[in-house]
C-alpha cells in the first residue's frame, strides 16, 4: 500500500502539494487527475525517491521512502516499475537491449533476462521487435516498450505519468487495455495521471482528483461521475471557465 500524509512540497516560493493525503489500496488502480501544474508527476517521484517532501510523509508498504538509506532506496525501486510519459528509451539501444539494462543490474541470470524480455514483450503483443531500435518504431509502440521494460521487472507497483499523451484515439485505447491487463494478469498495483477522462474511466477503480495541492475528491469512477463537487464537474466535463495553474513538472 503506497500513503501520502499531509504531504507538502514547494519549488522556491512555489507551494505545488499542500498537505496532500491519499491511499492506494492493493491491487487497484488508482487514477490521479488534475489541471497542469497541479503537482501530479510530482507525487509519483516522492514515491520513488527522486524528490523529497518538504513536510509530511510518503510510505511504500510502511516505509517512509525520504527515510530509507541508499540501499533500502534501491530495493524498494525494485519493486516499483516507472512508465514515463514519453518512453524515455535509449535511442542508441534496441529494444531488447532497453529493457534488458535493467535487469543485468539487478543481477539476473542470461536466462532470466532472456525469458523476461520475451515474456514482457508478448504481454504488450511486440513479439519480434527485440532487435528494432526506438527510432523504427511508432509512438504507440515505443510507449509500449515503455511498459515491457516496466513489467519485466516483475514489480509490485506500476507509476504511469500520462501514458496516453501525444497517442491516437485507437493507439490510445490498446494502452488503456494494457494498464488494465497488467492489473489483472501480473495483479499489480497502479498509479495512472492523466487529463484523459475516457482513459480515466477505463482503466481506473478509484479516481482522485488533485486541485490546489490536495485531494478535492477521490472515489470510484460512478462516484466521480456522478459528483456534484462543482469544481470536478468542471474538469470531467472539459468546461473552461476554472483558472489553470502554471506548469509545474
Amino acid at each position: 500500500m503506497i500513503v501520502f500524509e499531509d504531504v507538502h512540497k514547494f519549488f522556491g516560493t512555489h507551494h505545488v502539494l499542500k498537505g496532500l493525503s491519499l491511499t492506494v489500496h492493493d491491487g487497484m488502480t488508482t487514477v490521479i487527475l488534475g489541471y497542469s501544474g497541479t503537482g501530479k508527476s510530482v507525487a509519483l517521484k516522492l514515491i520513488v525517491g527522486l524528490l523529497r517532501p518538504d513536510a509530511g510523509r510518503v510510505t511504500v508498504d510502511g516505509h517512509c521512502v525520504h527515510e530509507l538509506a541508499r540501499d533500502e532506496l534501491t530495493q524498494l525501486r525494485g519493486t516499483i516499475g516507472y512508465v514515463f510519459q514519453f518512453a524515455a528509451l535509449f535511442d542508441s539501444m534496441t529494444v531488447a537491449e532497453n529493457i534488458r539494462l535493467g535487469l543485468t543490474r539487478r543481477g539476473l541470470d542470461e536466462d532470466t533476462v532472456e525469458q523476461r524480455i520475451r515474456e514482457s514483450l508478448a504481454l504488450v503483443e511486440l513479439e519480434g521487435t527485440e532487435d528494432k531500435y526506438p527510432a523504427e518504431l511508432s509512438g504507440g509502440m515505443r510507449k509500449r516498450v515503455g511498459i515491457a521494460r516496466a513489467i519485466a521487472y516483475r514489480p509490485r507497483y506500476i507509476l504511469w505519468d500520462e501514458p496516453t499523451t501525444g497517442l491516437d484515439p485507437v493507439t490510445t485505447a490498446v494502452i488503456d487495455q494494457l494498464i488494465i491487463r497488467t492489473r489483472r494478469e501480473l495483479g499489480v498495483t497502479g498509479i495512472v495521471v492523466t487529463h484523459n477522462m475516457t482513459s480515466a474511466y477505463a482503466v481506473g477503480d478509484r479516481i482522485a482528483m488533485l486541485y490546489e495541492g490536495q485531494i478535492r475528491q477521490v472515489g470510484s469512477v460512478e462516484a466521480i461521475q456522478q459528483t456534484t463537487d462543482p469544481v470536478v464537474r468542471q474538469f470531467i466535463e472539459g468546461r473552461p471557465e476554472a483558472a489553470v495553474p502554471l506548469e509545474v513538472a
